[in-house]
């Protein structure tokens, strides 16, 4: 497996597995058996900064390698209070290690007369490429940088306004109630704000604009800036945002501030 980077050892590794299937679900590869997931790669979830795998691992083992190497094994978010073990994948750990980890999580979920059939994992070549920085961590490329600091420059500029993150990405709030984020999807950078039911439906005849998943039935929308952003259109949504996140004070200091442009 020489020339291979992690994500291409992981795959190597989990899909050599006997009757073994990738697919995505919510962004991220699952490793499944028997149609029950027991591996779960992911890279920089939510801006944790770990290229990982979550496993479903055996009952107890979770809190003894968490005790024993916290540098490389941890609680995985959502999965973790079930038992998932978190393993680091470029903190230090053997890969051969890393290999009886990945089995020890298969034969949680495959059927008996399947994992019977199971050879213990082979030794495993460590992968030597690096990988893509865009995928670690997608906004420290240099066009999203840029459209990340026009954003900002606006948002920052409102009343009573300031930078957090929400789930690794930039956010940004008016007092205390977030009004605009940036965030990717299928690797494309958008830009999300709320702008109600009304103006949702009317946007997105524009195929730009999406509907979110998550927050979309309390009015929220996503605009599609990765290949340009046209600031006219963005300040306009995010204006539109801050007004109904804003308190009557922010309201009247936009006032004032617009008035003496």
């Amino acid at each position: 497996m020489t020339g291979k980077n992690i994500t291409q050892v992981v795959e190597e590794l989990c899909l050599g597995l006997l009757d073994t299937t990738r697919v995505i679900s919510r962004g991220h590869p699952n490793f499944r058996v028997a149609n029950k997931t027991f591996a779960i790669y992911q890279i920089n979830h939510h801006g944790d900064g770990r290229i990982a795998l979550w496993l479903r691992s055996p009952p107890g083992s979770q809190k003894f390698y968490v005790a024993e190497d916290p540098a490389c094994y941890f609680v995985p978010p959502y999965v973790g209070p079930s038992g998932w073990l978190g393993v680091e994948l470029d903190a230090g750990l053997h890969w051969d290690t890393i290999g009886q980890r990945v089995f020890e999580a298969y034969c949680q979920v495959a059927p008996a007369k399947i994992a019977a059939q199971q050879p213990p994992p082979l030794p495993i070549e460590p992968p030597t490429k690096a990988l893509d920085p865009a995928l670690v961590d997608p906004f420290q490329q240099p066009m999203v940088t840029a459209r990340r600091e026009q954003i900002a420059d606006y948002c920052l500029g409102l009343p009573e306004t300031r930078a957090d993150q929400q789930f690794g990405a930039p956010s940004f709030k008016a007092g205390k109630k977030t009004f605009c984020t940036l965030h990717f999807h299928q690797r494309r950078l958008e830009l999300s704000v709320w702008v109600g039911p009304e103006e949702q439906f009317m946007r997105t005849i524009d195929p730009r604009y999406r509907i979110p998943q998550y927050i979309g039935h309390r009015g929220w929308l996503n605009l599609d800036i990765h290949e340009a952003l046209d600031m006219t259109e963005a300040t306009e949504l995010i204006l539109g945002s801050y007004r109904h996140f804003a308190l009557k004070r922010m309201l009247a200091a936009l006032g004032d501030m617009l008035n003496d442009e």
